[in-house]
Protein backbone atom coordinates (compact mmCIF):
# COMPACT_ATOMS: atom_id res chain seq x y z
CA UNK A 1 0.00 0.00 0.00
CA UNK A 2 2.94 1.94 1.04
CA UNK A 3 4.72 2.01 -2.65
CA UNK A 4 1.12 2.08 -4.34
CA UNK A 5 0.72 5.91 -3.06
CA UNK A 6 4.46 6.79 -3.12
CA UNK A 7 3.68 5.87 -7.33
CA UNK A 8 1.07 9.08 -6.98
CA UNK A 9 3.13 11.56 -5.61
CA UNK A 10 4.54 14.06 -8.12
CA UNK A 11 8.68 14.20 -7.97
CA UNK A 12 10.68 16.95 -7.28
CA UNK A 13 12.81 17.24 -11.08
CA UNK A 14 15.68 18.80 -12.26
CA UNK A 15 13.84 21.77 -14.24
CA UNK A 16 11.64 22.39 -10.99
CA UNK A 17 15.00 23.08 -9.31
CA UNK A 18 15.46 26.07 -11.33
CA UNK A 19 11.66 27.47 -11.58
CA UNK A 20 10.20 26.71 -8.19
CA UNK A 21 9.78 28.54 -4.99
CA UNK A 22 10.65 25.59 -2.19
CA UNK A 23 8.32 26.61 1.00
CA UNK A 24 9.81 25.57 4.26
CA UNK A 25 7.60 25.57 7.78
CA UNK A 26 9.07 27.73 10.07
CA UNK A 27 10.43 26.91 13.75
CA UNK A 28 13.82 29.13 14.46
CA UNK A 29 14.20 32.19 13.26
CA UNK A 30 17.79 32.80 13.10
CA UNK A 31 18.68 28.92 12.33
CA UNK A 32 16.47 29.18 9.31
CA UNK A 33 17.09 32.46 8.02
CA UNK A 34 20.72 31.55 7.94
CA UNK A 35 19.63 27.91 6.33
CA UNK A 36 17.22 29.61 3.63
CA UNK A 37 20.78 31.33 2.96
CA UNK A 38 22.43 28.14 2.44
CA UNK A 39 19.99 26.31 0.22
CA UNK A 40 20.24 29.56 -2.11
CA UNK A 41 24.13 29.01 -2.11
CA UNK A 42 22.96 25.25 -3.68
CA UNK A 43 20.84 27.04 -5.97
CA UNK A 44 17.84 26.37 -4.55
CA UNK A 45 14.57 29.14 -4.75
CA UNK A 46 13.44 28.96 -0.65
CA UNK A 47 11.02 30.97 1.49
CA UNK A 48 10.98 30.02 5.50
CA UNK A 49 7.05 30.42 6.23
CA UNK A 50 6.22 33.26 9.02
CA UNK A 51 2.81 32.77 9.02
CA UNK A 52 1.31 32.32 12.38
CA UNK A 53 -1.95 32.80 14.57
CA UNK A 54 -5.45 31.00 14.96
CA UNK A 55 -5.66 30.77 11.45
CA UNK A 56 -2.86 28.28 10.60
CA UNK A 57 -4.12 26.61 13.86
CA UNK A 58 -7.75 26.40 11.56
CA UNK A 59 -6.34 25.35 8.84
CA UNK A 60 -4.09 22.39 10.58
CA UNK A 61 -7.00 20.97 11.98
CA UNK A 62 -9.34 21.24 8.52
CA UNK A 63 -6.96 18.95 7.03
CA UNK A 64 -5.57 17.20 9.63
CA UNK A 65 -7.52 14.56 12.45
CA UNK A 66 -7.09 16.71 15.66
CA UNK A 67 -6.04 13.79 17.63
CA UNK A 68 -2.68 13.63 15.44
CA UNK A 69 0.58 14.98 17.08
CA UNK A 70 -0.08 18.84 17.65
CA UNK A 71 3.36 20.10 15.52
CA UNK A 72 1.86 18.13 11.97
CA UNK A 73 -0.98 19.31 13.00
CA UNK A 74 1.21 22.98 12.86
CA UNK A 75 3.37 22.48 10.17
CA UNK A 76 0.92 20.77 7.86
CA UNK A 77 -1.31 24.31 8.98
CA UNK A 78 1.36 26.45 7.88
CA UNK A 79 2.38 24.99 4.86
CA UNK A 80 -1.41 24.61 3.24
CA UNK A 81 -2.60 28.16 4.88
CA UNK A 82 0.26 29.52 2.38
CA UNK A 83 -1.13 27.61 -0.26
CA UNK A 84 -4.07 29.28 0.20
CA UNK A 85 -3.13 32.32 0.45
CA UNK A 86 -2.93 33.47 -2.96
CA UNK A 87 0.82 34.41 -2.31
CA UNK A 88 2.06 32.00 -4.79
CA UNK A 89 2.20 30.09 -8.68
CA UNK A 90 0.66 27.20 -6.97
CA UNK A 91 2.50 25.12 -10.20
CA UNK A 92 5.53 26.93 -9.52
CA UNK A 93 5.70 25.89 -5.73
CA UNK A 94 7.00 22.85 -3.78
CA UNK A 95 6.93 22.01 -0.20
CA UNK A 96 9.99 20.72 1.91
CA UNK A 97 9.71 18.98 5.38
CA UNK A 98 11.99 16.84 7.58
CA UNK A 99 11.47 13.44 7.96
CA UNK A 100 13.67 11.37 10.70
CA UNK A 101 12.88 7.67 9.79
CA UNK A 102 12.86 6.77 13.17
CA UNK A 103 9.86 5.69 15.70
CA UNK A 104 8.12 9.24 16.15
CA UNK A 105 5.45 10.41 14.30
CA UNK A 106 7.58 13.01 12.54
CA UNK A 107 8.23 9.93 10.45
CA UNK A 108 4.69 9.99 9.07
CA UNK A 109 4.15 13.98 8.52
CA UNK A 110 4.96 13.44 4.80
CA UNK A 111 2.38 11.07 4.28
CA UNK A 112 -0.01 13.06 6.27
CA UNK A 113 1.15 16.30 4.34
CA UNK A 114 0.35 14.23 1.08
CA UNK A 115 -3.04 13.33 2.43
CA UNK A 116 -3.76 17.11 3.07
CA UNK A 117 -2.95 18.38 0.07
CA UNK A 118 -4.74 15.68 -1.84
CA UNK A 119 -7.82 16.68 0.54
CA UNK A 120 -7.49 20.35 -0.40
CA UNK A 121 -6.92 19.53 -4.71
CA UNK A 122 -3.35 20.41 -4.64
CA UNK A 123 -1.52 16.83 -5.08
CA UNK A 124 0.03 17.93 -8.30
CA UNK A 125 2.44 20.49 -5.37
CA UNK A 126 5.57 18.43 -5.32
CA UNK A 127 7.11 17.39 -1.53
CA UNK A 128 10.75 17.31 -0.75
CA UNK A 129 11.85 15.10 2.44
CA UNK A 130 14.61 16.67 4.33
CA UNK A 131 16.10 13.58 5.78
CA UNK A 132 20.17 11.58 5.98
CA UNK A 133 18.77 7.74 5.90
CA UNK A 134 17.98 8.16 1.80
CA UNK A 135 14.25 8.40 2.03
CA UNK A 136 11.92 9.40 -0.15
CA UNK A 137 14.07 10.25 -3.15
CA UNK A 138 14.14 12.87 -5.34
CA UNK A 139 15.59 13.84 -8.73
CA UNK A 140 15.77 17.47 -8.47
CA UNK A 141 17.04 17.63 -4.58
CA UNK A 142 20.38 16.08 -3.69
CA UNK A 143 21.24 16.24 0.02
CA UNK A 144 24.59 16.12 -0.59
CA UNK A 145 28.18 16.36 1.16
CA UNK A 146 28.80 20.47 0.63
CA UNK A 147 24.93 20.88 1.45
CA UNK A 148 25.43 19.17 4.71
CA UNK A 149 28.43 20.75 5.87
CA UNK A 150 26.55 24.25 5.01
CA UNK A 151 23.15 23.13 7.15
CA UNK A 152 25.69 22.28 10.29
CA UNK A 153 27.53 25.89 9.66
CA UNK A 154 24.05 27.26 9.90
CA UNK A 155 23.38 25.33 12.88
CA UNK A 156 26.72 26.37 15.01
CA UNK A 157 25.91 30.13 14.01
CA UNK A 158 22.58 29.88 15.10
CA UNK A 159 22.91 28.13 17.99
CA UNK A 160 25.97 30.95 19.30
CA UNK A 161 23.55 33.73 18.21
CA UNK A 162 20.51 32.60 20.20
CA UNK A 163 22.48 31.67 23.14
CA UNK A 164 24.38 35.09 23.28
CA UNK A 165 21.26 36.78 22.89
CA UNK A 166 19.59 35.24 25.25
CA UNK A 167 22.01 35.81 27.90
CA UNK A 168 22.55 39.54 26.85
CA UNK A 169 19.02 40.88 26.06
CA UNK A 170 17.78 40.90 29.87
CA UNK A 171 20.61 43.28 30.97
CA UNK A 172 21.54 45.63 27.91
CA UNK A 173 21.50 48.78 28.23
CA UNK A 174 19.70 50.18 25.19
CA UNK A 175 17.05 47.98 24.87
CA UNK A 176 17.05 46.27 21.13
CA UNK A 177 20.49 46.68 20.60
CA UNK A 178 21.14 43.04 21.23
CA UNK A 179 18.26 42.40 18.49
CA UNK A 180 19.85 44.70 16.09
CA UNK A 181 23.02 42.98 16.27
CA UNK A 182 21.66 39.84 15.80
CA UNK A 183 20.03 41.18 12.25
CA UNK A 184 23.54 42.42 11.53
CA UNK A 185 24.86 39.28 12.11
CA UNK A 186 22.09 37.46 9.86
CA UNK A 187 23.15 39.70 7.04
CA UNK A 188 26.61 39.14 7.10
CA UNK A 189 26.69 35.43 7.59
CA UNK A 190 24.04 35.26 4.88
CA UNK A 191 26.50 37.12 2.55
CA UNK A 192 29.15 34.29 3.79
CA UNK A 193 26.68 31.41 2.42
CA UNK A 194 26.64 33.22 -0.73
CA UNK A 195 29.81 33.27 -1.43
CA UNK A 196 30.99 30.13 -0.35
CA UNK A 197 32.83 30.78 2.84
CA UNK A 198 30.49 30.36 5.77
CA UNK A 199 31.17 26.42 6.10
CA UNK A 200 35.09 26.34 5.81
CA UNK A 201 36.35 25.17 9.73
CA UNK A 202 38.61 27.80 9.46
CA UNK A 203 36.02 30.25 8.54
CA UNK A 204 33.47 28.94 10.90
CA UNK A 205 35.83 29.80 13.71
CA UNK A 206 36.90 33.37 12.52
CA UNK A 207 33.34 34.09 12.22
CA UNK A 208 32.06 32.74 15.27
CA UNK A 209 34.64 34.23 17.56
CA UNK A 210 34.18 37.76 15.62
CA UNK A 211 30.58 37.02 16.20
CA UNK A 212 31.09 36.68 19.63
CA UNK A 213 33.57 39.11 20.66
CA UNK A 214 30.99 42.02 19.17
CA UNK A 215 28.18 40.75 21.27
CA UNK A 216 30.81 41.04 24.58
CA UNK A 217 31.10 44.80 23.87
CA UNK A 218 27.23 45.54 24.63
CA UNK A 219 26.93 47.77 27.58
CA UNK A 220 25.27 45.52 30.04
CA UNK A 221 24.08 46.31 33.86
CA UNK A 222 23.24 44.06 36.07
CA UNK A 223 19.52 43.56 36.90
CA UNK A 224 17.79 40.78 39.05
CA UNK A 225 16.05 38.59 36.54
CA UNK A 226 14.55 35.41 37.03
CA UNK A 227 16.20 32.31 35.08
CA UNK A 228 14.23 30.24 33.47
CA UNK A 229 15.24 26.82 30.87
CA UNK A 230 13.33 25.51 28.24
CA UNK A 231 13.04 21.88 27.54
CA UNK A 232 10.60 19.85 25.51
CA UNK A 233 9.89 18.11 22.14
CA UNK A 234 12.04 19.78 19.39
CA UNK A 235 9.27 21.84 17.34
CA UNK A 236 6.81 22.68 20.43
CA UNK A 237 9.98 24.39 22.36
CA UNK A 238 11.43 26.71 19.30
CA UNK A 239 8.76 27.36 17.85
CA UNK A 240 6.78 30.97 18.46
CA UNK A 241 3.30 28.92 16.77
CA UNK A 242 4.15 25.75 18.98
CA UNK A 243 4.29 27.07 22.30
CA UNK A 244 2.09 30.46 22.13
CA UNK A 245 5.12 33.02 22.15
CA UNK A 246 6.59 31.25 25.23
CA UNK A 247 9.48 33.79 24.59
CA UNK A 248 7.96 36.46 24.35
CA UNK A 249 5.73 36.32 27.41
CA UNK A 250 8.66 35.37 29.39
CA UNK A 251 10.23 38.82 28.35
CA UNK A 252 7.57 40.31 29.56
CA UNK A 253 7.88 38.78 32.77
CA UNK A 254 11.33 39.85 32.78
CA UNK A 255 12.99 36.86 33.03
CA UNK A 256 16.48 35.61 31.65
CA UNK A 257 15.67 32.28 29.75
CA UNK A 258 17.90 29.40 28.07
CA UNK A 259 17.36 26.75 25.21
CA UNK A 260 19.54 23.99 24.75
CA UNK A 261 21.33 24.08 21.35
CA UNK A 262 20.16 22.80 18.11
CA UNK A 263 23.36 20.99 17.98
CA UNK A 264 22.39 18.50 21.21
CA UNK A 265 19.98 17.48 19.26
CA UNK A 266 21.74 16.70 16.30
CA UNK A 267 24.00 14.96 18.09
CA UNK A 268 21.54 13.04 20.08
CA UNK A 269 19.93 11.88 16.63
CA UNK A 270 24.11 10.68 15.33
CA UNK A 271 24.63 9.17 18.85
CA UNK A 272 21.44 7.27 19.20
CA UNK A 273 22.49 4.92 16.11
CA UNK A 274 25.88 4.10 17.84
CA UNK A 275 24.20 2.90 21.05
CA UNK A 276 21.24 0.84 18.64
CA UNK A 277 24.30 -0.48 17.05
CA UNK A 278 26.01 -0.96 20.69
CA UNK A 279 22.32 -2.96 21.83
CA UNK A 280 21.16 -4.16 18.85
CA UNK A 281 23.05 -5.15 16.33
CA UNK A 282 22.83 -3.42 12.61
CA UNK A 283 25.52 -2.47 9.86
CA UNK A 284 28.89 -1.92 10.55
CA UNK A 285 28.69 0.40 7.35
CA UNK A 286 26.21 2.45 9.08
CA UNK A 287 28.04 2.50 12.38
CA UNK A 288 31.35 3.70 11.53
CA UNK A 289 29.53 6.45 9.22
CA UNK A 290 28.44 7.90 11.96
CA UNK A 291 30.93 7.14 14.37
CA UNK A 292 32.87 9.88 11.75
CA UNK A 293 30.14 12.27 11.72
CA UNK A 294 30.06 12.54 15.78
CA UNK A 295 33.80 13.42 15.38
CA UNK A 296 33.47 16.17 12.83
CA UNK A 297 29.95 17.47 15.56
CA UNK A 298 32.65 17.58 18.45
CA UNK A 299 34.59 19.66 16.01
CA UNK A 300 32.01 21.71 15.43
CA UNK A 301 31.11 21.82 19.29
CA UNK A 302 34.51 22.81 20.36
CA UNK A 303 34.47 25.77 17.94
CA UNK A 304 31.14 26.87 19.52
CA UNK A 305 32.29 26.48 23.20
CA UNK A 306 35.65 28.57 22.31
CA UNK A 307 33.52 31.73 21.08
CA UNK A 308 30.63 31.35 23.73
CA UNK A 309 33.94 31.27 26.13
CA UNK A 310 35.01 34.40 24.39
CA UNK A 311 32.12 36.04 25.13
CA UNK A 312 30.71 34.91 28.15
CA UNK A 313 33.49 33.60 30.32
CA UNK A 314 31.17 30.52 30.38
CA UNK A 315 29.30 28.27 28.04
CA UNK A 316 26.84 25.11 28.74
CA UNK A 317 28.04 22.07 29.07
CA UNK A 318 29.45 19.53 26.37
CA UNK A 319 26.94 17.03 24.73
CA UNK A 320 29.25 14.34 26.62
CA UNK A 321 29.20 15.99 30.13
CA UNK A 322 25.04 16.53 29.50
CA UNK A 323 25.03 12.91 28.60
CA UNK A 324 27.06 12.04 31.95
CA UNK A 325 24.06 13.80 33.74
CA UNK A 326 22.07 10.95 33.17
CA UNK A 327 24.08 7.94 33.66
CA UNK A 328 22.08 5.83 36.41
CA UNK A 329 19.06 7.44 35.92
CA UNK A 330 17.27 7.02 32.69
CA UNK A 331 18.83 4.11 30.28
CA UNK A 332 20.80 5.88 26.70
CA UNK A 333 18.32 3.39 25.01
CA UNK A 334 15.42 5.30 25.73
CA UNK A 335 16.02 7.33 22.58
CA UNK A 336 12.65 7.96 21.10
CA UNK A 337 11.78 10.86 20.33
CA UNK A 338 14.13 13.25 22.57
CA UNK A 339 14.52 10.54 24.87
CA UNK A 340 16.94 10.50 27.59
CA UNK A 341 18.01 14.04 26.08
CA UNK A 342 15.21 15.88 27.21
CA UNK A 343 16.11 14.18 30.75
CA UNK A 344 19.64 15.67 30.43
CA UNK A 345 19.37 18.70 29.72
CA UNK A 346 16.71 19.32 32.56
CA UNK A 347 19.35 18.52 34.97
CA UNK A 348 22.32 20.73 32.28
CA UNK A 349 19.82 23.56 32.79
CA UNK A 350 20.04 23.51 36.91
CA UNK A 351 23.64 22.77 37.17
CA UNK A 352 24.10 26.37 35.16
CA UNK A 353 21.42 28.09 37.32
CA UNK A 354 18.35 28.06 35.54
CA UNK A 355 16.47 25.90 37.87
CA UNK A 356 13.14 27.36 37.10
CA UNK A 357 12.08 24.70 33.85
CA UNK A 358 9.19 24.91 31.54
CA UNK A 359 8.71 21.53 29.88
CA UNK A 360 7.06 21.94 26.87
CA UNK A 361 5.55 19.31 25.32
CA UNK A 362 2.40 18.46 22.54
CA UNK A 363 -0.12 16.93 24.32
CA UNK A 364 -0.30 12.93 24.18
CA UNK A 365 3.75 12.94 22.99
CA UNK A 366 4.21 9.67 24.83
CA UNK A 367 8.41 10.17 24.86
CA UNK A 368 7.79 13.51 26.12
CA UNK A 369 5.92 12.74 29.00
CA UNK A 370 7.94 10.08 29.92
CA UNK A 371 11.50 11.37 29.78
CA UNK A 372 10.28 14.88 30.19
CA UNK A 373 7.13 15.14 33.22
CA UNK A 374 7.58 11.51 34.18
CA UNK A 375 11.60 12.21 35.73
CA UNK A 376 10.70 15.75 37.27
CA UNK A 377 10.26 13.30 40.71
CA UNK A 378 13.38 11.79 40.06
CA UNK A 379 15.54 15.15 38.93
CA UNK A 380 14.13 16.57 42.04
CA UNK A 381 15.09 13.83 44.50
CA UNK A 382 18.80 15.01 42.70
CA UNK A 383 18.40 18.56 42.64
CA UNK A 384 15.92 19.74 44.98
CA UNK A 385 16.35 23.09 43.74
CA UNK A 386 14.85 22.50 40.46
CA UNK A 387 11.11 24.18 40.33
CA UNK A 388 9.94 22.16 36.95
CA UNK A 389 6.20 23.29 35.19
CA UNK A 390 5.22 20.87 32.11
CA UNK A 391 2.85 22.28 29.83
CA UNK A 392 0.95 20.44 27.19
CA UNK A 393 0.24 22.64 23.65
CA UNK A 394 -2.42 21.29 21.86
CA UNK A 395 -5.11 23.27 19.88
CA UNK A 396 -7.63 23.11 22.09
CA UNK A 397 -4.92 23.95 25.31
CA UNK A 398 -5.90 27.85 27.05
CA UNK A 399 -3.10 29.81 26.58
CA UNK A 400 -4.39 31.89 29.40
CA UNK A 401 -4.43 28.98 31.89
CA UNK A 402 -0.77 28.39 30.14
CA UNK A 403 -0.57 31.94 30.92
CA UNK A 404 -1.30 31.69 34.63
CA UNK A 405 0.40 28.40 35.42
CA UNK A 406 3.76 29.62 34.05
CA UNK A 407 3.46 32.90 36.21
CA UNK A 408 2.53 30.48 38.97
CA UNK A 409 5.46 28.95 38.61
CA UNK A 410 7.70 32.52 38.47
CA UNK A 411 5.91 33.88 41.92
CA UNK A 412 7.12 30.70 42.99
CA UNK A 413 10.47 31.18 42.08
CA UNK A 414 10.72 34.82 43.60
Amino acid sequence: MQEASQANFVPFTEEMRRTHTILVPGMLPIHFSLMQAAFTSCGYKVEVLQDTGHEVVETGLKYVNNDICYPALLVIGQLLHALESGKYDLNKTALIITQTGGGCRASNYIYLLHKALEKAGLSHIPVISLNVNGLEKQPGFHLDASMLRKFLAALIYGDAIMYLSNKIRPYEVIQGTTDALTQKWLSKLGEAFTSGKAQALSNMKKLTQALATEFAKIPIVNRPKTKVGIVGEIYIKYAALGNNNLEKFLQKQDCEYMLPGVLNFVMYCVDTYLTDYKLYGGSFWKYGANKGAMWYLKHLESILHSALETATCSAPATYEETKSMVKGIIGYGNNMGEGWLLTAEMLELVHSGYTNIICAQPFGCLPNHIAGRGMINKIKEIADEANILAIDYDASASKVNQENRIKLMLATAK
